[in-house]
């Protein structure tokens, strides 16, 4: 085994080595005083952050704008990841479960920046586009976990139901339901927490929210309202972050 272990880093060394060396990467010229430098010009001229009223209600539209995106495009997702999750748990049959298994591959392969670039050019410029590429990649993502979810309920309840003369929809609503929904929930939560970040960042590619705004104000070389828009992220992440573990915390009692 530690012949195996030594075999293994000697790999990855070797691949890192070989990998600057085909990137031609030289790190040794961020550390020449030139850089250095630029490097502390460029990050000075983000202070201070642009605290002005007008341009605060900006970023609270934005933020208003981004948290919006993020908790539609969820919702979204959380439907349409449920509808798929059925099928591909294998309830209706081995090919159905195949269909619906690729159909989640195939939406959740594609990253949020290349489905919120395919909505920008289908849908244009704003928070629909950004809507509807959370939607489809979280749906993909959250209806893998709800199918696993759905796998491993216990069939006891459903069983019992079954043999009481209940059918086949209402064993499942009252038998197997009310056993995954807390997990169903910490898991849109979750998906919720991350897609406060993608919201934030799709908004590069031109769909709304305040990764417009940021990517307007690099464009246009203002750093101290990026820098503002950046500091309203960090707050907006942190704060989310915080309720949806509070919410979850709660399900779990």
């Amino acid at each position: 085994m530690r012949l195996v272990h030594w075999l293994v880093l000697a790999a990855l060394l070797a691949v890192t080595w070989a990998s600057f060396a085909f990137l031609s990467l030289d790190l040794g010229s961020l550390l020449t005083g030139e850089a250095r430098a630029q490097m502390w010009k460029y990050v000075v001229s983000f202070f201070p952050p642009d605290m002005s009223a007008e341009y605060l209600v900006r970023i609270g539209h934005g933020t208003l704008e981004t948290i919006a995106i993020s908790a539609i495009g969820t919702a979204v997702a959380a439907v349409l990841g449920l509808a798929l999750a059925l099928p591909a748990s294998g309830r209706f049959g081995a090919v159905p479960r195949a269909v619906a298994r690729l159909i989640l591959n195939f939406l959740r392969s594609i990253p949020d920046l290349v489905w919120a670039a395919l909505m920008v050019m289908a849908a244009g410029l704003g928070p629909f586009a950004g809507t509807l590429a959370l939607a489809w990649h979280t749906a993909g993502v959250i209806g893998r976990l709800f199918a696993e979810t759905l796998e491993n309920a216990p069939t006891e309840p459903a069983q019992a139901l079954r043999l009481s003369g209940s059918r086949q929809s209402l064993a499942f609503l009252y038998g197997t339901l009310p056993n995954v929904v807390p997990q169903l929930v910490a898991y849109s939560l979750y998906r919720w927490e991350i897609n406060i970040r993608m919201a934030a960042i799709l908004g590069v590619v031109g769909a709304g929210g305040l990764g417009q705004m940021l990517y307007f104000s690099l464009s246009l070389f203002q750093q101290k309202q990026a820098l503002t828009v950046i500091i309203a992220m960090l707050l907006l992440v942190v704060i989310v972050d915080g309720a949806s573990a509070w919410l979850r915390r709660r399900l779990a009692d």
